[in-house]
């Protein structure tokens, strides 16, 4: 939840930097060879922006002013369009009810208190009811669950599969249970509050003491100063409980979660734990022995609580989850968690935020993940190189690095915690993003990730209210220009989209469509790129070249990240690359299925094989060789 703190394959070349027709692929360019995704994409869309026309943007603006999707614009276009982009999988983020200022009583929802709300909409990330969904979302507050359960059978339909967010760490300071399953308690109705912590207590509290509003820093004031009869500096809390980055002050700074509160799961406030740790060598164990392992053993109520609501969102056909900040989550309820659901749907999609590298293997073989973000190594590198600070050679290690775990970590360029590629305080163009998006998406065998809007080269420049620009808002009514341009009032066809926009959409939807249906990239994978940098005059650290293959299909990936320079050399494939695929001397020609452009020349001779490149500034080449 870094989002909280106010920043919160038959293939041959592909020129990703030439300008091209913003029409679909069709199917016989794009999905080579083969009809069943081998690779997974990922579409995380912010479901209350997704659907909204509205283009006024008000700072602070109501959801009359500056207007609000719903789940119903999520109609049968919309969602085919989104998997003809090349998606698998659609992450709608902000579906559990979270808290927000907006008047529901009329519904039997409580009205939240802006000095513990962040935004106007609110922070997805701080629930307030996980057995129901954000009012907001639905053209029928009181049938706003019917109207979720009628998107899920939509996005089945259209052959989709669907995630939504799962914040086990913390919740929201005014958590309200209203729609609890039969025998299910609210958190914290049973806790002993006149004590820090007990283990079955489901928060940590500072005794004694009253919850005071954090001291707004500069001109911040809550809804931008707006009058509202709740915003009065104050929020009845007593005792305090802890905020929910771990702050233990009973009046939080600013800059700390402090709308939301830390769960409890056994650990002790001086960091030991309070409950069974799991036998050595079980990350080697299927989820089924992690399941047999928990039965019998007595766990926090934190725990249950948190597997028990999980399970309510499975069996209602949800088919996986994101995990805010998993690794402030002790490991072993992961294990209990995770293993319950896969009991349940053995297939379910688990994705962790998890920037700790030396917890990665942990959080994948312990707690039974299947994909955790890769943020602080991946993504940070390509940033740094998209920026013209960093150099390739970087990629090197962390891919070596990640090799035994490499399908499990998913790949993104864009996320709504992190700055909009086209932002100037990222890279300022959001054609910067295509060497390392090319890069991103085909480096592994792990998801792909994108952020709606990335696609059309969206900016984030709104000043919604909370926070600041070069993200779009997550906290406040706002509409998404680029985006809506692409909408075109609910045809999406892209009707009112620029070119460059049309041109970057089709980079995407080609790419994608082509890393789904290509075998190689479920394969294996070797960096050509020390190679090159040691015996091929002209390749510097500005390229990256690796090679993907399996038994169907070989390819040779390469990129230019520079934006001003071409670079023009011979590029060679290792002895070892030439008899791992049983090259044999000769010529090859090598076909280019995305764009259908140019066909280099593969000359193998005495165990070496060599292509002549030349890359144009932002140019990538998927090469595919075919004996």
């Amino acid at each position: 939840m870094m989002n909280t703190i106010v920043h919160s394959a038959i293939v041959s070349i592909l020129f990703f930097g030439m300008t091209s027709c913003s029409s679909t692929p069709s199917p016989s360019v794009a999905n080579p060879n083969m009809s069943q995704p081998h690779k997974i994409v990922v579409y995380q869309v912010f479901t209350r922006l997704f659907g909204n026309t509205n283009t006024t943007n008000k700072p602070w603006g109501t959801l009359a002013e500056n207007g609000v999707g719903k789940f119903n614009d999520f109609n049968d276009l919309a969602l085919q369009e989104i998997k003809a982009l090349g998606t698998t999988h659609v992450w709608y983020t902000g579906v559990p009810h979270h808290a927000l200022i907006n008047d529901y009583t009329a519904f039997g929802i409580s009205n939240d208190d802006p000095d513990v709300v962040k935004g106007r909409a609110g922070s997805p990330y701080a629930v307030k009811d996980y057995y129901n969904v954000n009012p907001d979302l639905a053209v029928d507050p009181a049938r706003r669950l019917e109207e979720f359960q009628e998107l899920i059978v939509r996005t089945h339909n259209n052959g989709l599969k669907l995630i939504i967010d799962i914040v086990p760490n913390h919740i929201a300071r005014k958590y309200e249970g209203k729609n609890n399953p039969k025998g299910v308690t609210d958190f914290g109705e049973k806790d002993d509050t006149s004590i820090e912590y007990k283990r079955d207590n489901n928060f940590y509290y500072i005794p004694g003491e009253r919850f005071s509003v954090p001291l707004p820093e500069g001109t911040y004031k809550p809804l931008g100063g707006e009058s509202h009869p709740l915003s009065d500096g104050k929020f009845d809390e007593f005792p305090a409980k802890w905020t929910g980055n771990g702050s233990r002050l009973a009046q939080p700074d600013f800059n700390d979660w402090y709308e939301t509160v830390k769960v409890n799961y056994g650990i002790r406030p001086d960091g030991t734990k309070d409950f069974p740790e799991l036998p050595d060598g079980f990350g080697e164990k299927d989820f089924k022995a992690h399941f047999d392992f928990w039965k019998d053993k007595d766990v926090p109520d934190s725990w249950k609580k948190f597997r028990d609501i999980a399970l309510y969102w499975i069996k209602m056909d949800v088919d996986g989850f994101r995990y805010d900040m998993a690794e402030m989550v002790p490991v072993e309820f992961w294990s209990y968690m995770n293993s319950a659901i896969k009991m349940e749907n053995p297939e379910a999609f688990l994705l962790a935020e998890v920037y700790n590298p030396a917890a990665y293997r942990d959080y994948i073989h312990l707690g039974k993940m299947d994909y955790l973000y890769d943020k602080v190594e991946l993504y940070d590198t390509l940033k740094s190189v998209m920026q013209g600070k960093g150099s390739t050679d970087n990629i090197i290690g962390i891919q070596n690095g990640l090799a035994d775990i490499e399908h499990h970590m998913l790949h993104f360029l864009e996320n709504h915690d992190e700055q909009r590629i086209a932002s100037p305080e990222f890279a300022g163009e959001a054609m910067l993003a295509k060497p390392a998006m090319v890069l991103s998406a085909t480096i592994s065998s792990a998801p792909t990730m994108i952020y709606f809007g990335q696609e059309v080269g969206e900016s984030g420049a709104e000043n919604a209210g909370f926070g600041s620009p070069s993200r779009t808002s997550i906290f406040d009514y706002v509409g998404v220009p680029h985006h809506q341009r692409w909408m075109n009032d609910g045809k999406f066809d892209g009707g009112k989209s620029s070119e460059s926009e049309k041109s970057l959409r089709d980079f995407y939807q080609r790419l994608l469509n082509f890393t789904i249906y290509s075998p190689a990239l479920a394969g294996e994978y070797r960096e050509i790129h020390s190679h090159n940098r040691q015996h091929t005059e002209w390749y510097n650290d500005r390229v990256y070249a690796f090679v993907r293959w399996n038994g169907d299909q070989k390819l040779i990936i390469i990129s230019n990240f520079d934006r001003n320079d071409s670079f023009g050399f011979e590029l060679e494939l290792p002895s070892e690359t030439v008899a791992t695929w049983g090259l044999k001397d000769g010529e090859l020609e090598l076909t280019e299925k995305l764009y259908g452009t140019s066909k280099p020349i593969l000359r193998i001779q005495d165990g070496k094989a060599k292509v002549k490149v030349d890359l144009k500034p932002l140019e990538s080449w998927i090469l595919e060789v075919k004996q």
